[in-house]
């Protein structure tokens, strides 16, 4: 009887192999595009990445499992983000998730077919070369006019202060620059007030 137990344990077991090897090939694997403004060695942009790969796996998603993750660092070089963005949709991702302002015009150039998540989040910057480069707003000293204030220093210390005896000073003047093909991207519409107030509209 012992035999006859084992023998249908096995032959029903033998019966289900075909069943889960059909559903583990059914199993498509899905692939994530992800494109950071980060360099790979930043380890602020690596602790996004550990993070994001971790929320996935809490909802299922296991890269190497059921889902690939396609990974590329722009280093916030123009240039270098093109390339990826290209790169990256000829992978013929599922969707792909792009990391700060620089990555989404051209990954948008890249494609108009592929989901691309974006954090919609209106970043500012400090300086206006960022805003120059595709970031949506920089907002901070002009940094010429802080060369002039610079040289005020110099010349009183030329013609004998001491450096330490010389006070702080705070900049004077502040640059708004605006960046509207970034919002255009973002799907953001920036108010007319804004605008009618910015040093610069890069357009």
């Amino acid at each position: 009887m012992s035999n006859r137990r084992t023998f249908i344990t096995l032959i029903g077991g033998a019966a289900a192999w075909p069943l889960v090897a059909r559903a583990q090939q059914s199993e498509r694997v899905r692939r994530i595009g992800v494109l950071m403004s980060f360099a790979a060695d930043d380890p602020a942009g690596q602790s996004r990445v550990l993070a994001f790969a971790q929320a996935l796996a809490q909802l299922g998603w296991t890269d190497g499992r059921n889902v690939r993750i396609d990974l590329r660092w722009g280093a916030g070089d123009p240039e270098r983000t093109r390339r990826y963005a290209a790169e990256l949709v000829a992978l013929v991702p599922d969707v792909i998730l792009a990391h700060g302002s620089l990555t989404i015009g051209p990954l948008l150039q890249a494609t108009r077919a592929v989901p691309i998540v974006r954090h919609r989040l209106p970043a500012v910057y400090p300086d206006d070369m960022f805003a120059t480069e595709g970031g949506l707003i920089a907002y901070g000293p002009d940094r010429v006019d802080q060369f002039r204030q610079a040289a005020g220093y110099i010349d009183r210390i030329l013609k004998g202060e001491k450096p330490a005896d010389l006070p702080v000073q705070a900049p004077t003047k502040y640059e708004l620059v605006i960046n509207l093909k970034t919002a255009k991207a973002l799907g953001l519409a920036v108010p007319d007030r804004l605008l009618a107030v910015a040093d610069e509209i890069i357009e």
